[in-house]
């Protein structure tokens, strides 16, 4: 919904999923109000605002630097975009079952890619685990006062060592129970009268968002 409209028709479904997902899953906004998350997204707006914006389609002039409202609107509807998407992610990883989820791909004729979904939605949580950890640990023991572009080099190597030490935990947990893909167990789905309404929402929300682009 907030990647198949256009730029201009876009605003109205980013809001729409942006309170769906809110109501859904009130703790990933709270992770997303931190004050790193809102450079991020502060330092995202600006780049979309001040980039590539000519002085003659300016409307304001604001410390020497010109400023459209048009690409005021680009700049927030950019924002509001991965502010969702981030949302819906962090969500779907945290409270989406997954073992019936990659049961569902497994019968559906997917072999193999049900577990490897399920592996990469499952490193997710421990990732940001991983991160949060070996960031207070570098900051406390002085390492970006030191040498503050190395300490982000080692930060972001320990975070990519721990993710693969992680996920071939996983693949030799998976090769010891004598795991293979053609031989996956296809987990019974439980399907409710709710889930239907949900499958004819979505598809028409879908066809909607085509018709808007």
């Amino acid at each position: 919904m907030v990647l198949l409209p256009s730029m201009k028709r876009g605003i109205i479904p980013a809001l729409f999923m942006f309170g769906v997902l809110s109501l859904m899953y009130p703790f990933a906004l709270h992770r997303l109000a931190r004050p790193r998350w809102l450079i991020i997204f502060s330092g995202l707006f600006l780049v979309n605002m001040f980039f590539a914006i000519p002085e003659d389609a300016a409307d304001w002039i604001i410390l020497e630097l010109p400023i459209s409202s048009v690409a005021i609107q680009n700049g927030a509807q950019m924002t509001l975009r991965a502010i969702v998407i981030l949302l819906a992610a962090d969500g779907l990883s945290s409270s989406v079952n997954i073992a019936e989820m990659a049961g569902l791909l497994e019968r559906s004729g997917l072999q193999g890619l049900g577990f490897s979904i399920g592996v990469a939605t499952n490193l997710l949580p421990d990732l940001r685990q991983s991160s949060i950890t070996a960031w207070h640990s570098l900051r406390m023991r002085g390492g970006l006062r030191a040498n503050g572009w190395r300490g982000i080099q080692l930060l972001l190597l320990t975070v990519l060592s721990n993710s693969l030490r992680h996920a071939e935990e996983i693949v030799l947990a998976a090769e010891v129970r004598a795991f293979r893909p053609e031989l996956s167990r296809k987990v019974m789905i439980r399907i409710g009268t709710l889930d239907w309404w949900l499958v004819v929402g979505g598809a028409s929300m879908l066809v909607a968002m085509l018709v808007l682009k």
